[in-house]
């Protein structure tokens, strides 16, 4: 158990997932959080708090140790750290669903005030890359931004949907860190600067992102996963039922590598091994864990963990000595060692009683018909065999991919274990046929909800009709990444108006081996001579796909879907291993829909500008009622007091009403810049390597300088045409 070495009691409710640390005066570590209140409170026990003027901050009426600062706006993301390294002390970084605050609560003064259109739903503070100047970078509607400490904004991305977490991170290992992210879409994305240079498709949203040492870090998922990657390499995970508030790295019992600290929504903490996942110390809080951050707060010269509850509880927790965690890790591994063994032991006692019922009924076959014999031995040369196939579905079974498993010879399959990452509902199907069904052969539907290849770990259950104990046969099998498409003749697929074209110097071969690896073929298609164009059609939505591939390389794609276009381009550029790629493409319905939007953005812009100037005037109005109304109150004109009441009533109730009618607009100035930002994603998706970079550079510079026009030239052809 963990046992605290100190404990807080603050009268403040703290908002799950916005709690820090900061050296605000660069010496004394102060404890930072979010309150649902709109306020940001920082607690300071170590120097007596200083009486602030008409600012931002103001003293606490219940705790002369904390410090308030008023938003007031919803909290969204939070975080402290060095933003200016000329000022020596850390800055306070505050986002809300509309701007950012930078604040130097040293001085009470704001570094930075910026209003954030696609919002701010994660903040981190550090060096990204080759940028000299430490940022604020902040994740938003499917944006990326990054803010110096003069509020310059020196670092602007897109990516595949609305951020919820973001890392920093050295993860190719060249001593410069890369900026993880983390979406709603499953994916967790590296940036180095602007440019992806890796990705990771996940299970579900991706709530938090830490780094731990060299190119490991931990993740958390909306569905109760924890785990660790290093690289792209996942060395383990864990599911629970509760949910991953907030995780961190820090090193608990002192062997020099930081341990998985995950605070739960039942209040619960613990801290794994990063290479095994298995709980090394825990500790249990009456309410949801809200943060899990680190500091020196006894000043001691040694950083505690720091965990704050939803409540405001806080416990401080020390690292163990080597000593006291060396006994209690020798302890620990000699209990891990004598389970281990009882384990196999009983593993083999478990066989070994199967042997021997075995050989009892190989003996009894003598005496019994064969039909009977078949209690539990099969033959030894028994397989299990797979075969993957498209099925267009009917009226009665959706058009989905078919997993046949089949025995060699006349067992029988009783039931079958399938588990798949993404596609299943709880990441595992069992088919279990009943007692008159039963055959060799089993057919499982699987329908993939997005292009991402799948290893499906299958394990079948094989014997005879009359057996009661039967064999386990385990094997994995690949879904290919576009397994959702069917080959179709392309006489009769229409071609879509949409295309995207490029020039690769590889032969046509290559590109069939590509084909081959990536799409579900029917047997008899013939792969050695070039099968181009090539049709297919989606099960998901049975648009069509044509490709066609030229021998002077040049390679075509036609299909009405960007996302699929930018998919299999990606997908060929990594088979291929091409660096930098240029292409040229046209949606025209995808564009046409995409100009109705930046139309929806530049009314909503207008309409928020009138929105704002017409609650400016009725608040000055406001003023001007309520002094009138309180100066006929002094007088004792009660009628003239009643009628500046009432007027101020009907005032209040038409900025409430005005106040909605912003939120609204608000809200679907979000969804149009949400769709801009995708589609400079997709455009972007369509290039390979420093083509993507300048393509997204561009499409930015186009919508800042209003000009549509050069938009969509740049989405077709390139951001170095003229």
């Amino acid at each position: 158990m963990l046992v605290p070495i100190f404990t807080l009691k603050l009268n403040h409710k703290i908002n799950p997932r916005m709690v820090a640390v900061g050296k605000y005066d660069g010496t004394h570590p102060c404890l930072t959080a979010a309150t649902q209140a709109g306020k940001v409170f920082i607690h300071n026990p170590h120097t007596r708090s200083q009486r602030f003027s008409a600012q931002r901050l103001v003293q606490s009426s219940q705790d002369s140790d904390v410090t308030l600062l008023n938003i007031n706006q919803s909290v969204s993301c939070l975080t402290a750290g060095v933003l200016d390294p000329q000022l020596g002390y850390d800055a306070l970084v505050v986002g809300t669903q509309t701007n950012l605050l930078a604040y130097d609560v040293h001085n009470n003064s704001d570094l930075f005030y910026k209003e954030i259109a696609d919002g701010a739903n994660a903040v981190v503070l550090g060096s990204l890359g080759d940028i000299a100047t430490p940022l604020a970078l902040i994740g938003g509607n499917c944006s990326l931004q990054g803010f110096d400490c003069r509020g310059n904004d020196l670092f602007w991305t897109v990516t595949g949907d609305n951020v919820r977490s973001l890392a920093l991170c050295d993860f190719d290992g060249d001593g410069k860190k890369e900026l993880l992210v983390g979406s709603e879409d499953f994916d967790i994305r590296v940036f180095k600067e602007d440019e992806i240079v890796a990705e990771m498709t996940e299970t579900e949203t991706i709530t938090a992102l830490c780094p731990m040492y060299a190119s490991r870090f931990g993740y958390a998922l909306s569905n109760g996963t924890v785990g660790v990657y290093d690289r792209t390499a996942r060395y383990w995970r864990i599911k629970s039922k509760n949910l991953a508030m907030s995780i961190h790295a820090f090193d608990l019992n002192s062997d020099g590598v930081c341990e998985l600290i995950t605070g739960w929504s039942n209040g619960k903490i613990d801290a794994r091994s990063d290479r095994t996942g298995e709980v090394i110390f825990k500790d249990n809080f009456s309410s949801s864990v809200a943060g899990v951050v680190e500091g020196d707060y006894r000043m001691d010269g040694s950083p505690q963990l720091v965990v704050c509850s939803i409540d405001g509880e806080v416990r401080g927790y020390l690292p163990s000595s080597q000593e006291a965690a060396g006994s209690l890790m020798d302890t620990s591994v000699e209990q891990e060692l004598v389970r281990e063994l009882s384990h196999k032991k009983q593993n083999l006692l478990l066989e070994l009683k199967n042997y021997q019922e075995n050989s009892k009924q190989a003996e009894s076959r003598v005496q019994v018909s064969e039909s009977d014999g078949h209690m539990g031995v099969i033959p030894a040369n028994t397989q299990l065999q797979t075969a993957l196939s498209v099925s267009q579905g009917s009226d009665t079974h959706p058009a989905h991919v078919e997993l046949s498993i089949s025995t060699s010879n006349d067992t029988i399959i009783r039931a079958v274990l399938i588990f798949a990452e993404g596609i299943f509902e709880g990441e595992s199907h069992v088919v279990h046929p009943s007692a008159q069904h039963l055959t060799g052969r089993v057919r499982v539907p699987i329908c993939p909800p997005k292009d991402v290849p799948v290893d499906l770990h299958i394990k079948a259950f094989v014997g005879y009709r009359s057996s009661v104990q039967f064999h386990v046969f385990e094997l994995t099998r690949q879904l290919p990444r576009f397994s959702m498409y069917v080959l179709s003749n392309p006489a009769s697929t229409p071609e879509p108006p949409s295309y995207v074209t490029f020039t690769i110097s590889e032969r046509v071969q290559r590109v069939v081996l590509w084909l081959n690896q990536n799409f579900l073929l029917p047997e008899d298609t013939d792969t050695q001579s070039a099968p181009f164009p090539v049709s297919f059609t989606c099960l998901r939505s049975a648009g069509p796909l044509v490709i066609s591939v030229k021998p002077n390389g040049q390679v075509s794609l036609r299909t009405d879907d960007m996302d699929l276009a930018g998919d299999i381009i990606q997908s060929l550029a990594a088979f291929l291993a091409i660096e930098d790629l240029h292409v040229e493409a046209d949606f025209p319905k995808y564009f046409e829909k995409l100009r109705k939007v930046l139309v929806q953005v530049d009314e909503s812009h207008s309409v928020h500008q009138k929105l704002t100037a017409d609650m400016a005037d009725q608040s000055n109005m406001v003023r001007s009622m309520l002094v009138q109304a309180e100066d006929a109150r002094l007088m004792r004109d009660m009628g003239n007091m009643k009628k500046r009441y009432t007027e101020l009533y009907d005032l209040n109730r038409d900025l409430i009403n005005c106040y909605k009618i912003r939120c609204n607009n608000h809200m679907e100035l979000l969804n149009s810049l949400r769709g801009v930002n995708q589609a400079i994603q997709r455009a972007g998706r369509l290039r390979v390597g420093k083509p993507k970079a300048q393509v997204i550079t561009a499409c930015r510079d186009a919508i800042r300088s209003n000009n549509v026009n050069a938009l969509f030239r740049i989405m077709r052809v390139g951001a170095m045409s003229s």
